[in-house]
């Protein structure tokens, strides 16, 4: 059973190593020639990429926060002072006569 588990690390340790040593392409090197194929394929790509950027709608413009931050117009709810809450009035005597 140790030794299958020293395995499955082993196997697992070397896929990461593995992947470091395929080529890349190095700053400088020219890239490779591409088949028609893969020209054709670009295009079609290209095509269909400016065909879905005309299905997104027009944004509307305007900044929602701009009355917040804007210095010149004061805020709606400032303007009005609520009204204050009149104290009930008590009356001594029906307060007496009750108990």
């Amino acid at each position: 059973m140790k030794k299958i588990g020293i395995v499955a690390v082993m196997v697992l340790l070397a896929g990461p190593a593995w992947a470091q040593q395929q080529p890349i392409q190095k700053y400088g090197e020219e890239d490779k020639e591409k088949t028609r194929s893969d020209i054709a394929a670009e295009k079609e790509a290209e095509r269909a990429y400016k065909r879905s950027l005309g299905n997104i709608p027009e944004q509307k413009g305007g900044d929602p926060w701009g009355t917040v931050r804007s210095d010149s117009a004061a805020p709606k709810a400032a303007a009005k002072a609520p009204a204050k809450p009149k104290a009930a009035k008590t009356d001594v005597k029906t307060e007496t006569t009750a108990k």
